[in-house]
């Protein structure tokens, strides 16, 4: 037995009818496709005959009904007669731009590709057109049978579309699924359907590329790098490693459908359907088609003036571009289960520009994928992560353009300079950190290139004045690292075997109703205690946590900057500077940072937010039996407090805020240490 799909058993019942009628399919061939095809295929046996005396019984039973006379109808029939003659004037007018096909123009397919299988209201059908007179003579079509009246509304609506866009014909026939006409049909059994005739771009959409097993080299294929695409991507290079391969496709795939959608968007439309099933690939001219534009929204419908309801749809749009990017990307999302997490991330308020730590922790380290999505996303100072969260920005307002987002590093290749602007550059230092302290090897050379971003990053930061900060600050921050002492275990032997654990220093914004009241602070420290002689394996022991508490309150401040001069009063800055602070210094002033670094001459102080503290308060929770031994709880806080930053646990020691912004923060402590912060989020959201 079968198990039957909406559009299985619609066909399965129009191909019996038309049996009963003497008209069409003797039998029907079933065929499911269980491994990377979702939908079954239907097989009619032999093509549907379109015979003499159906159509003579249809135009006998047509003119039969137009041979009542007014006077013999009811008024309310008459009535209705009227309507129905009036709106298909209207209709004849609103369609007087597309062709008007007959069944006996088409010779239908055998087959149904698995590609072009729609929804449950609509039916779908492979034809040539055999009309020797038509334009479209010997072309392949799709016929789409829709049958609610939701769905013939879109049909219409694909149809009235095509006015608005048919005035640049060569970008509707490049980036857009072409709807040639309608069928019109006076049969008794199609009464209540529309038939939408539209262009046929290969037998799978861009979801069913991506479920197969080949599709990189397959796509290759079919997107050949020729000069074209170099112009359009900026790449003309072939082979490589699998990560190079799949960014190459992945830029000219991500530029067709951004210059598709800002072709709607240009014509004063947005799309509001953007996603895999419906975006097919045209093997002909090697462009995306964006789909056959049946839900396409008019920015205007409720005037000219409307800028509200523009830019929300066309941030909706912009979403919708993510959510494809992201599938193409990590093709774990693929997974509904994991979508469904990946949404309900986004969908509960956390910030876009966390996605990279949400998904480290997310997505299952041992994937048949591998980690090449997010080895393309890290690529060019993590540009992919930075587009991601710009395409699904919290805020519809925030989100970016197309025109933008095809300027974007990431979609450009390595044969086009791209000028990144600021926002680009601090993303860049930021996650250059962020990737140099993953490595976890903290020799010397590592640790100036550290305290040189950070310095790179204080003296760019986009928020200098506390009322910038009270927006930012408050939420979950995750320590990273500190320029002032490594965090963790070294190479001596501690006393108390303590592994330590996630470190988070915690906001807390006061209430609204007393704005006055401090910013409270807590930072948790959590860790591990390894009892016996030797490590276990697992590297399992007893667990504890140390939370301390401390109030904030923000005020305005300058961090100052002590110049070396001689004796006539010139800067002298050494050829190779070991301090981080003058290796920042030296480089803002070179040629290739002055653009990014607008001041003529380097600030003797740069604005930062003074945090004044209050009392402290310090909790330790041990598990048994450690809870019970005063003496071994002792040594387990002071090999704590050897193995993270003083800082952490006494907070009293942060004096300032030189960098914020809504992923990073950088914090200074009284000895002039730096602590890199980054967003964190858990998996359970």
């Amino acid at each position: 037995m079968f198990e039957l799909c909406n559009f299985q058993n619609y066909n399965l019942k129009m191909a019996l009818f038309r049996m009963h009628s003497s008209a069409f399919i003797e039998t029907v061939e079933l065929t499911c496709y269980r491994n990377n095809l979702p939908t079954p295929l239907i097989k009619p046996s032999c093509l549907p005959q379109m015979r003499t005396n159906f159509h003579s019984s249809c135009k006998q039973r047509s003119q039969i009904r137009c041979s009542l006379s007014k006077e013999a109808l009811s008024p309310l029939e008459f009535e209705e007669d009227a309507s129905k003659s009036t709106s298909d004037s209207l209709e004849g007018e609103e369609f007087s731009h597309v062709m008007k096909f007959k069944f006996s123009d088409f010779k239908i397919s055998d087959r149904v590709s698995i590609g072009l299988g729609g929804r449950g209201d609509e039916a779908v059908f492979e034809a040539i057109i055999k009309d020797s007179d038509s334009p479209l003579h010997n072309t392949k079509v799709v016929l789409r049978r829709l049958t609610s009246a939701q769905a013939q509304r879109r049909g219409k609506r694909a149809i009235q579309v095509l006015k608005k866009l048919a005035r640049r014909k060569l970008m509707y026939h490049s980036y857009s699924m072409q709807v040639h006409g309608y069928v019109c049909s006076n049969t008794m059994e199609d009464e209540g359907s529309f038939y939408l005739v539209h262009g046929y771009h290969g037998s799978f959409s861009l979801r069913h590329w991506l479920r197969q097993t080949d599709w990189l080299p397959t796509l290759e294929a079919t997107l050949a790098l020729d000069e074209e695409s170099v112009r359009r991507v900026g790449d003309d290079t072939v082979g490589g490693p699998a990560v190079s391969r799949q960014l190459r496709v992945i830029r000219i795939l991500m530029r067709d459908l951004l210059i598709g959608v800002n072709y709607l968007h240009s014509h004063g439309l947005a799309h509001t359907e953007l996603r895999l099933e419906n975006v097919h690939i045209s093997p002909v001219d090697r462009h995306i088609k964006v789909g056959i534009l049946g839900n396409a929204a008019d920015f205007f419908e409720d005037g000219p003036n409307n800028t509200e309801r523009q830019q929300m749809m066309i941030a909706f749009d912009m979403r919708c571009l993510g959510f494809i990017m992201v599938k193409m990307v990590l093709r774990e999302l693929m997974d509904p289960i994991i979508f469904t997490k990946f949404k309900a991330f986004l969908n509960k308020g956390n910030e876009p520009s966390c996605l990279r730590e949400f998904l480290l922790r997310t997505l299952n380290r041992n994937s048949s994928h591998g980690n090449v999505g997010l080895q393309m996303l890290d690529r060019n100072w993590g540009a992919g992560w930075h587009l991601l969260s710009l395409l699904l920005a919290t805020k519809p307002l925030d989100r970016i353009r197309c025109l933008d987002a095809l300027r974007h590093p990431f979609l450009c290749g390595p044969r086009w300079r791209v000028n990144p602007s600021m926002d680009i550059i601090r993303w860049s230092l930021g996650s250059t950190a962020v990737r140099i302290t993953e490595e976890y090897i903290y020799g010397h050379q590592q640790r100036i290139r550290l305290a040189h971003f950070l310095e790179l990053m204080e003296m760019l930061n986009p928020f200098s004045k506390p009322k910038n900060w009270l927006g930012l600050l408050p939420g979950r921050w995750r320590l990273v690292y500190c320029t002032g002492r490594h965090i963790g275990l070294t190479t001596r032997q501690p006393p108390s075997r303590v592994l330590i654990g996630d470190v988070h220093l915690t906001i807390t914004q006061p209430s609204k109703s007393k704005p006055k009241q401090p910013f409270s602070f807590t930072s948790n420290i959590n860790f591990g205690v390894l009892a016996g002689k030797d490590w276990p394996h697992n590297k399992i022991g007893i667990d504890g946590k140390l939370v301390v508490n401390c109030a904030f309150k923000l005020t305005s401040g300058q961090r100052l900057y002590i110049k070396d001069r001689d004796e006539n009063g010139t800067q002298n800055l050494p050829a190779i500077a070991t301090n981080a602070e003058q290796s920042a210094i030296k480089k803002l002033s070179g040629k290739k940072w002055r653009k990014a670094f607008h001041q003529k001459e380097l600030p003797s102080s740069l604005p930062v937010v003074k945090l004044v503290s209050g009392d402290i308060d310090v909790t330790l929770v041990l598990n048994e039996p450690l809870s019970k031994d005063i003496e071994a709880a002792q040594s387990v806080v002071n090999e704590v407090r050897v193995q993270i930053p003083p800082e952490m646990f006494d907070l009293s020691k942060i004096v300032c805020g030189t960098y914020i912004d809504s992923r990073m923060m950088v914090l200074r402590s009284v000895n002039g240490s730096a602590l890199l912060f980054t967003r964190a989020c858990s998996i359970e959201s």
